[in-house]
């Protein structure tokens, strides 16, 4: 276990289980990714979530990183503890065949020398331990863990980050498949209109009861509303295609399941107005920004005990001899046990200019914290007008169509009746269905804010007041 300062709790939904090695969960489960996508009551949309959190690659290296900035913390922190090693080794030696030189005391007292031949093949062994530990004295071991659990903590907010990101790419892709889908829908009943109405005007121009313009304008409107469908199918393929991506799966591989039709997903009709500030604290790029700040100030740390004396303490034990049977004997044994310490005086300067640089670091890092909560400010706002704001044209639009499709009918039955030509069927049918077509792209783009919405707040809010965000 680390020190103090790396015990930090990240909360996150029990839904997501398989990446508890990466977020760890905490007392209030939920409170940072709420599972808001259920309010839109879509079984398929929920299925595809679940599926995406299992297997997106981008997931699995975002939570490959946690785990490795781990494993580093763990390191540093091993710093404060001492260092050994096990030893031992085997040497053959081989010595010159120069003689050696003995001096001694003959019989008679007088000093004499002599030559000793010896062997000159011997082996030598050794055997031992080895230990040191540097004491941390003005606190940069400390402060380099300190600065290894903000890294990870920012690491951990990345896979956050990642994983909100994904949420709203899942959710966005399948709302602009069921869009895509409402708009062919609307765009299939375009044609059949066009198609019976250009059959009609046909019939009544060889009867000699409208012109030929009326009857080739009506071949035109057709023919121009059947070329909208390619350009949708190609985009309703696309999107499919990007949530089998989504999905860690080949690109069609939700083809099948998502091709059938289905009905666009409604978002709730009453939001909650007052959106706290303080709930933009759970947003991830924040809480990034949060940890690269603290990280950055405890780097200042690490180069300001560098101007100072590194004390430490080393020994070491062990057995040597000629021959293995001698080796664990007690005349075999050696060992040294002392203190050092070392301080290089001449690098002052340039350990000073390095507290500048961390200082400097420390300063962009506030810098970019400040920047990121004025963007998630902006990013909340412009998302919170965009949703009420449309939620508006909504209602006008389906007012249009409303009186457009009055004012369709009304002109078919004058036109049946000979009281005018079909230019003006034409005129009010394309009225009509752009309202309709705009209608459905702006039920879409509702959908679409409230999904950046909750990208900007970071995840769900509905369940959690100012007072419960810690």
């Amino acid at each position: 276990m680390g020190p103090d300062y790396e015990k930090k709790d990240y909360p996150v939904s029990h839904s997501f289980a398989s990446l508890e090695q990466g977020i760890t969960t905490g007392e209030n489960p939920g409170q940072y990714l709420d599972s808001w996508w259920t309010v839109f009551h879509d079984p398929v949309l929920e299925c595809l979530m679940e599926e995406a959190v299992q297997k997106n690659t981008d997931l699995r290296i975002a939570a490959a990183r946690v785990q490795q900035a781990r494993a580093q913390a763990m390191v540093s922190s091993s710093a404060l503890l001492p260092e050994g090693e096990l030893r031992g080794s085997y040497q053959r030696i081989r010595r010159t065949e120069d003689p050696v030189s003995v001096r001694g005391l003959s019989s008679d007292g007088s000093s004499s020398s002599q030559d000793v031949t010896v062997s000159r093949d011997q082996d030598l062994y050794l055997t031992g331990f080895d230990a040191s530990w540097e004491i941390d004295i003005f606190g940069g071991v400390r402060r380099e863990i300190e600065a290894a659990y903000a890294t990870l903590g920012a690491y951990q907010e990345d896979l956050r980050q990642t994983l909100i990101t994904l949420q709203g790419e899942v959710a966005l892709n399948y709302i602009d498949v069921r869009g895509l889908q409402l708009r062919l829908d609307i765009a299939g009943r375009q044609i059949k209109a066009r198609r019976d109405y250009a059959e009609i005007t046909e019939a009544r121009a060889k009867a000699g009861l409208v012109s030929e313009l009326d009857a080739a304008r009506a071949r035109g409107e057709l023919a121009t509303a059947e070329a909208i469908i390619p350009s949708l199918e190609r985009s309703l393929r696309a999107a499919v295609h990007r949530l089998g991506v989504l999905l860690g799966e080949e690109p069609a591989s939700l083809q099948d399941q998502l091709l059938v039709s289905a009905p666009l997903p409604e978002i709730p009709g009453d939001l909650p107005v007052g959106l706290p500030a303080d709930l933009l604290r759970r947003r991830p790029d924040i809480r990034r920004a949060e940890r690269e700040l603290a990280a950055a100030t405890a780097q200042i740390g690490v180069s300001v005990a560098e101007l100072f004396p590194k004390f430490s303490l080393t020994g070491s034990y062990g057995f040597q001899a000629g021959e293995g049977g001698k080796l664990l004997r007690d005349e075999s044994n050696f060992w040294q046990i002392g203190p050092s310490v070392r301080w290089p005086l001449l690098n002052f300067r340039r350990r000073c200019a390095q507290i500048e640089v961390s200082k400097a670091i420390r300063d962009e890092s506030l810098a970019r914290y400040e920047q990121t909560v004025l963007l998630s400010f902006e990013e909340v706002e412009n998302a919170l007008v965009a949703l009420s704001r449309e939620k508006r044209r909504s209602q006008s639009l389906s007012e249009s169509v409303t009186a457009n499709d009055l004012a369709v009918k009304l002109a078919l039955d004058r036109y049946l009746a000979g009281l005018q030509s079909f230019l003006v069927v034409i005129d009010a049918q394309a009225a009509f269905y752009a309202a309709e077509d705009q209608l459905a792209q702006s039920v879409e783009n509702q959908a679409i804010a409230f999904i950046s919405l909750y990208k900007a707040l970071g995840g769900g809010w509905q369940e959690y007041s100012a007072n419960e965000v810690k």
